[in-house]
Parts: C-alpha cells; sequence; structure tokens
C-alpha cells in the first residue's frame, strides 16, 4: 500500500519558495479551481526559469477540492517520469495555495494539433505510446489517474507529452483493490466508473482508447445529447469500429473498449506490459521513447518573443495578478499543514535537466520589447528576395547577430527547423505595428564559395564534405515538406571565420515554402504520403527537384571555378535559360582534368535536365562521392577565372531563373474542424525510413574521427 510521502525535512534544508521570488508574465489557464499564470523566477538557483504557477484560493475550495489539492500536491512531489509534468515548488500563504510547475509551452495536445496538424496512425501511435508509459508508471505506484482527456495532456518544446492535473488520481490502491468515486469526464469514464461499482487502475486503459478513437476518427465514441444518454451510451451502446482503420488498430480498440475490465487490456497484473506488447505498437522501440529519443510527429512553434503563443487568447489577454484572498477555516489550516515542497533538483548544486529547462534556458533576458531597446542595428549584410538583412549588436552581451524584417513564412519554417546544425539559427522574433523582426545568428565566415575561391587550398575531399552537409539539410528539410527555392550561392554561408565545414549555414528562408493540405494545415511527412492529391505532391516534387538542381549548380562551381550555363559576361537571361532547359553544359574544360569520375557522375545526376531523373537530397548521403568522401584526393582543385566573374556569372544565372517565378505565400489556416479531418477515409500507415539519416550521421562521425588522427 502507498502512503503520503513527508517532504517538510526536505523543505527546510532547501531553498523555500514564496510568491516574491516570482515574476508574472502572463495568465495561460482559468477554471473553477483558480487560474494558472506563466511566471519567471526572479532569486535562486533557478533564476531566470520559467514555470506554470498553479494558484488557488482556499476559502473558495469546496471540501472535496482541497482534499484533491493536498492529494494533487502529494502524488507529484513522489516521482519524476518523462512524460508526467514535474512540481518543483509547493508553498501557501494565509489565504492561498501555490503549486509551482513544468511550463509545457506547447500547450494541450489536441487544441493545438487540432489547429496545426493532421493525425495518422503513426502519429497516435506515438502519443499513445508515451501516455501509456506515463499511466504505467502511476499504475506502478498505485495510482489511478482517473482523469484522462485531452485538456490534461501538454506539449513540451520538443512535442513529447505530459499528464498534468492529478486532483481526480487516488492513491493506496492495492493490487487487485477498487475504488468507488464517480469522478472524470463523462465521455471518457469507463463503464465500471458509470455503474458505480468499483473500479481499479484498468479505469485508465478504457480511457486511453477512448482518446485513441477520437484521435483516429476526430468524434467520440459514445456521446449522447446529454450526460445521462451518454453514460446510458457508454454502458450498452454498440461501437462503431471505422474500417478504414488497420487491422492492428481495430483489435487495440477492441481490446480497450472490455466492458467487462477482467477482460480488458491492460487489467492483469502486467498492467502496461500487455499495452506495450500489442501488435500495434510492434514499430515502438520503447526503450529509445522513454529516453525522450524518439522525434515527435510534431514540433510546436514558440517563440521566444511569445511564450504563451499555444495558448487562448480568452486566458492571455488578460492581465495576471495574484490578488489578496480571504483567510480560510481553522480546520482548512490543518488540512494544508506539512503543503511547503522544494524538488530534490532545487536542493542539489545541479542544475535542473528536464527538457523544460534546457528549453526555457534559451529563452533568459528575452522579453516581449521594442527591437531597438535591446539591439542596435548597424550596416547591410545583404539583401534577400524580400527584405534587407543588416548586422545588430545585442547591447547587455555585445554578441553580433543578423537582423531583417520579413514575412510570418520564413518565421514559422525557422521556428519549426533551424535547430538543425547547418541551417541558420533563430535567435528571437520581434514584432511592431508594420514589421517582423528576425535576430539571427551572424555569419561571420562569408559566402561560401566566394570564402572558397579566395581559399589558397580547397580539395575535392573538402567539397565533399561541404555537400554532405548541405544535402543532409536539404534532405532533413524535405522529409518535412518543406522547400526552400532559393539555394543560390549567396544563401550558403560559414558561421565560423575558419571555414569549417560543421559551420556551414543555409540562409534566407524568405521564399522557401512548407507544403500544406487544401485547407492551410500542416503535415506530417506519413499523411503527406498518404492524403495529398497527386498536382500537389507533383509541384512538391518539382520544388524538391529544383532544391537539388541549385545543390548540382553549387558542386560544379565548388569543384570547377566554372558556372555551368553562364559561360560568358554577354549571355542574356534567355540564352542562359534556354542552357538551363536544354541541361547543356561541359565537364571537359581543363579545370575537370583532375576531378574523380564519381565527382562528374553526382554532377551530372543533380543538374540532369530531367527533373524526375535527378536524385533526391537523400540518395545524394548515399552517392559512392559522398560515402567515401575520406578517400577522395587532397590536392589543391585549380580555379583558372577570377572569383569575382564567377560570382557574377552565378547571379545572372539565378536572377533570370527568378525573373520569371512569382511567389504566392501560403498562409496558415488558424480555425479548422477537427471531426471533419478525422471523417477522411485513411490509408495503413508508412512509416519513414531512418537508414539514410544514420548514414549521414556515421560519415560525419568518421569524417572527424580522421581529422581527429
Amino acid at each position: 500500500m502507498t502512503s503520503e510521502i513527508e517532504i517538510t525535512e526536505i523543505a527546510k534544508e532547501g531553498e523555500k519558495a514564496d510568491p516574491s521570488q516570482f515574476e508574472l508574465l502572463s495568465m495561460i489557464g482559468q477554471g473553477s479551481f483558480g487560474k494558472v499564470l506563466l511566471v519567471k523566477k526572479t532569486r535562486g538557483r533557478d533564476a531566470g526559469q520559467l514555470f506554470a504557477m498553479k494558484i488557488l484560493k482556499k476559502a473558495t475550495l469546496k471540501v472535496h477540492d482541497r482534499y484533491r489539492t493536498k492529494a494533487e500536491r502529494d502524488i507529484l512531489a513522489r516521482f519524476h517520469h518523462p512524460f508526467i509534468v514535474r512540481l518543483h515548488y509547493a508553498f501557501q500563504t494565509e489565504g492561498k495555495l501555490y503549486l509551482i510547475l513544468d511550463f509545457l509551452p506547447g500547450g494541450d495536445l489536441f487544441n493545438r494539433l487540432s489547429k496545426e496538424i493532421m493525425f495518422t496512425e503513426d502519429d497516435v501511435k506515438f502519443y499513445l505510446a508515451e501516455i501509456a508509459l506515463a499511466l504505467g508508471h502511476l499504475h506502478s505506484l498505485g495510482i489511478a489517474y482517473r482523469d484522462l482527456k485531452p485538456e490534461n495532456i501538454l506539449l513540451d518544446a520538443d512535442g513529447h507529452i505530459n499528464l498534468t492535473d492529478f486532483g481526480l488520481s487516488k492513491e493506496s490502491i492495492e493490487k487487485n483493490g477498487k475504488t468507488y468515486s464517480f469522478c472524470g469526464t463523462v465521455e471518457y469514464m469507463a463503464p465500471e466508473v458509470v455503474n458505480r461499482r468499483g473500479h481499479t487502475v484498468a479505469a485508465d486503459w478504457w480511457s486511453l482508447g477512448v482518446l485513441m478513437y477520437e484521435m483516429l476518427t476526430g468524434y467520440l465514441p459514445f456521446h449522447g445529447s446529454s450526460r445521462k444518454e451518454t453514460m446510458s451510451m457508454i454502458l450498452r451502446a454498440k461501437l462503431r469500429m471505422p474500417q478504414s482503420l488497420s487491422l492492428g488498430a481495430q483489435q487495440l480498440l477492441r481490446a480497450l473498449f472490455k466492458r467487462n475490465p477482467a477482460n480488458r487490456l491492460g487489467c492483469s497484473a502486467d498492467d502496461v506490459k500487455q499495452i506495450k506488447s500489442h501488435k500495434f505498437f510492434d514499430t515502438i522501440n520503447w526503450e529509445k521513447l522513454y529516453n525522450r529519443e524518439v522525434q515527435p510527429p510534431f514540433r510546436p512553434l514558440c517563440t521566444p518573443s511569445n511564450h504563451t503563443r499555444c495558448f487562448g487568447s480568452e486566458f492571455t489577454k488578460k492581465t495576471p495578478n495574484d490578488s489578496p484572498a480571504l483567510p480560510p477555516s481553522a480546520a482548512t489550516h490543518e488540512l494544508f499543514r506539512g503543503f511547503s515542497y522544494v524538488a530534490p533538483s532545487v536542493l542539489s548544486n545541479d542544475k535542473p535537466n528536464s527538457s523544460v529547462n534546457i528549453v526555457t534556458s534559451h529563452l533568459q533576458g528575452v522579453e516581449k520589447t521594442y527591437i531597438f531597446d535591446e539591439y542596435t542595428l548597424s550596416e547591410n549584410l545583404g539583401m534577400g528576395a524580400f527584405s534587407i538583412c543588416k548586422k545588430c549588436v545585442h547591447r547587455k552581451s555585445g554578441v553580433e547577430f543578423a537582423v531583417k524584417r520579413d514575412v510570418a513564412e520564413e518565421v514559422d519554417i525557422l521556428r519549426r527547423y533551424s535547430h538543425h546544425p547547418n541551417i541558420v539559427k533563430l535567435n528571437a522574433v520581434y514584432e511592431d505595428n508594420s514589421s517582423v523582426y528576425l535576430v539571427e545568428e551572424l555569419c561571420k565566415g562569408g559566402e561560401l564559395l566566394n570564402r572558397i575561391m579566395t581559399l589558397k587550398h580547397f580539395s575535392e575531399r573538402e567539397a565533399a564534405a561541404v555537400m554532405l552537409r548541405l544535402a543532409n539539410a536539404i534532405s532533413y528539410l524535405h522529409s518535412n515538406q518543406v522547400v526552400h527555392r532559393d539555394l543560390k550561392p549567396s544563401n550558403i554561408m560559414y558561421a565560423s571565420e575558419s571555414a569549417d565545414p560543421d559551420s556551414i549555414r543555409i540562409i534566407d528562408f524568405g521564399f522557401a515554402k512548407q507544403l500544406r493540405a487544401e485547407n492551410g494545415l500542416l503535415m506530417t511527412p506519413c499523411y503527406t504520403a498518404q492524403f495529398v492529391a497527386p498536382e500537389i505532391l507533383k509541384k512538391q516534387g518539382y520544388d524538391m527537384n529544383c532544391d537539388v538542381w541549385s545543390l548540382g549548380v553549387l558542386l560544379f562551381t565548388m569543384l570547377s571555378g566554372e558556372t555551368p550555363f553562364a559561360t560568358s559576361e554577354n549571355d542574356s537571361p534567355q540564352k542562359i535559360l534556354k542552357r538551363v532547359g536544354e541541361g547543356k553544359y561541359s565537364l571537359n574544360s581543363q579545370a575537370w582534368t583532375n576531378i574523380s569520375d564519381q565527382a562528374k557522375d553526382l554532377v551530372r545526376f543533380l543538374l540532369h535536365a530531367d527533373p524526375s531523373k535527378r536524385l533526391s537530397a537523400k540518395q545524394i548521403l548515399t552517392h559512392p562521392w559522398i560515402v567515401h568522401l575520406n578517400s577522395l584526393p587532397t590536392i589543391r582543385l585549380n580555379f583558372f577565372n577570377n572569383p569575382s566573374k564567377v560570382m557574377d556569372a552565378l547571379d545572372k544565372t539565378y536572377h533570370a531563373l527568378t525573373s520569371t517565378a512569382i511567389s504566392t505565400p501560403l498562409r496558415p489556416v488558424i480555425e479548422s474542424a477537427l471531426a471533419r479531418r478525422r471523417r477522411l477515409n485513411r490509408m495503413k500507415g508508412i512509416t519513414d525510413d531512418d537508414d539514410i539519416v544514420e548514414i549521414a550521421s556515421s560519415l560525419l562521425k568518421n569524417e572527424c574521427n580522421i581529422a581527429a588522427n
């Protein structure tokens, strides 16, 4: 049997918290229980970190709510799990109770994803698996969760789930023991909860089935016009099983929707082990999942200048405050004796290492302020397709960045994907009445080709190392249905002045595009393969082939110091376009004499006139010239042309191409009907193959090892 853990001694030894240590930033939730605020710690070892502060007024809590609040604090203090929200502090004043929890900037699962992304069975499998691990951990401690519903499943900054709100959880449930409370949200209640004949932790697995059904179909399995009708349906109605679901999904739903809990999957002493062993989860690596090594299907768009982007405006528009509360009764004082708590991680000298703390460490000192209050703008760095880029200096730290005024699509794309090592990093985003300002990593090493052509020594092996990084980054973007569409040499730069290949950065996503469905919603790669109209896929494939073609132009110039299609200063745009369309270029000049046949083979594949015959970015990573780059020649490449003339010729080529292009920025649809999307016919899920990514990582590691030796 489990029991309450006494933590008052821990609190005495640690750094106690109180309301004065937290700066109130924004309201992010409110209910009959009280409210939740986004706060920043202003003192102590964890100063500067963001937390969620749950505030409850003692005097207005009903008797059963008082006990539930105390129970929630006791439960949260007992464990640390990667998929359960973490309690950092608990304290009280005369009139209020405070719980200081992880701030999870992604908002709740369905509220966020119903507006931005489409579910597939693979997506559902990922979220169910993480939820199952969290429930299994609770059950192992004798705790029934009893309130599994969409609002209680939050997303962290990386897209992993966290269970929250343990006010209805029940402790001290022994093996096969029962509890008889009627609690929870009706639509997610198990039959044994509805009929009040006593329930065990197996009731949580019924609720998991309800979540699964809703994610896959868009509607609840049992939902009537009233609470009474809904409860009647839970007890008696036949389950409507969509035949469009895979056999494994149907079998799991039937196993979870057993009205007799003794026959339900997960009811035995094995509990979550039964869930994990079901064939629906055959593709899940449970150890990697627990260690958060499996990439979530969706990463929330959370900006440093707007931490509360993923929360409802009905909350965030309100002014955060912590007003005085009426004093409670003497009995209430006695109930909450020993309520204060300090997490063990705060008591040690080590910094907390949870995912939220890692993310929010990047947000320290970043406020929603006027950009010129924090940065000094200086000279122009360049002009892109949509904006001017300037150098700026952070007033406090003196660190240099690049800043540009740009459009919403670029902000969204960089927020989602700039964590890739070879994509320019986005430091902050500011907004005023007329513009959006992007503060980006400053690439001090200059443009790639300009730097290469002025180096005293640049070899074929070094060219392959550069191409490996670029192909890896473009493959990553393409796998997420993003096309750059402006991969000209001036948009590929070195972040460091050392010209280290690892500092290669792709910049300027002003012309980039994220593939969306007709209703403007983002799609995961597997959804794209299943449900996108052929003509949309064809256009997307064309754009991807254009990115690959641009890599071919870059590779041609890196190896030869020449341009493939603009061969003289007097070439007209029409003449350049004609050569591009016909695929006319030469690998027979003096500059190509000492270039390997494998390099020439890759150039031919990338510059093929027929887009369908070009290699994909993933296939570049498995081309022999890339795979065996460490055996390539290291002799200096001979460039016979003046670097400035080569750059001018490249500019002419891309100007000829882009002058005929018309950009139509796609805007996301803010509101959408979740149920409408769920009714789409579903085919069997297609899982992406990660082998190419592993090959690329292996090549990078091998190259580093050889360099070290």
